[in-house]
């Protein structure tokens, strides 16, 4: 992370069998979040074509390149933003939950593949297969982790090791109130980002998806020592805009008794 920048996480509700409303409301979010000086924008969890562990998810993904990622690309292209966005990819006959990165001079620039599959997720979706890697973007090193994976330490250390500054962690996790589901955070995200020395943004859907689930809304960005800086929690859509610091990163990472990675011993470990 070579500079200051800002960021921006929207917690907003997908239709499924809306993908062209959910895109008009991600468009909406994306010019606002420009224009209060973000440079990188998250969406939830399948944020363009919605979010269900049933049949009806099959018959609304897409392939990628398809409809929903371009259009993605050309939000990007035209406000001058980076967009991470969610959307149920279909390749080779199986169904991703995947993230695409669109930056607005390249268009899409990654796509990540959840890895780690929730058990209802499993009879719809197929895990993704490659090792976790980095987006690099505005000066800044990304991690990107769906809902589940955030469970497993495994992946936010190994995206850690490979440089990352700031592990996003876009979520369709239905049930509980925005409480609730910030409580639950509490208990696993902050050792991710406070182990690591990196910064961890959660965001969630917010609202009915239109198949009988209901989300919570609720957004946090924790600093590299594991503090909240800032939080929403609430049943409306919104937008949380935050500073990532140069600043703070460096403070745990060239501090001795803050920063852990260096000390590992991974030839001990069974």
């Amino acid at each position: 992370m070579k500079r200051d920048i800002r960021i921006a996480l929207v917690t907003c509700p997908s239709l499924v069998g809306d993908t062209k409303g959910n895109l008009l409301r991600m468009e909406k979010w994306t010019a606002s979040a420009r224009q209060k000086g973000a440079e990188l924008l998250c969406f939830p969890e399948l944020s363009a074509t919605g979010y269900h562990v049933r049949e009806e998810i099959q018959n609304k993904a897409e392939t990628i390149p398809g409809t929903s990622s371009e259009h993605i690309a050309e939000m990007a292209q035209k406000h001058g933003i980076c967009i991470l966005a969610g959307i149920a990819e279909k390749k080779d006959g199986n169904i991703y939950a995947a993230h695409v990165l669109a930056k607005p001079e390249s268009g899409i620039m990654g796509i990540y593949r959840k890895l780690h599959l929730g058990p209802p997720e499993k009879e719809i979706f197929t895990p993704g297969l490659q090792p976790p890697c980095l987006f690099e973007t505005r000066d800044l090193r990304i991690g990107i982790q769906l809902c589940y994976d955030a469970h497993f330490p495994e992946l936010s250390t190994s995206m850690a090791l490979k440089g990352a500054d700031i592990i996003f962690i876009p979520h369709a996790s239905p049930g509980k109130s925005a409480d609730e589901k910030l409580a639950s955070w509490m208990r696993h995200l902050p050792a991710r980002a406070f182990d690591n020395g990196l910064y961890v943004a959660a965001v969630n859907a917010a609202g009915k998806n239109g198949c009988g689930l209901s989300f919570p809304g609720a957004a946090v960005l924790l600093s590299p020592e594991g503090k909240i800086l800032y939080k929403y929690t609430g049943s409306h859509e919104t937008m949380v805009c935050a500073d990532l610091s140069v600043k703070t990163i460096e403070s745990v990472r060239q501090h001795p008794m803050k920063y852990f990675l260096p000390n590992r011993r991974p030839e001990v470990y069974v």
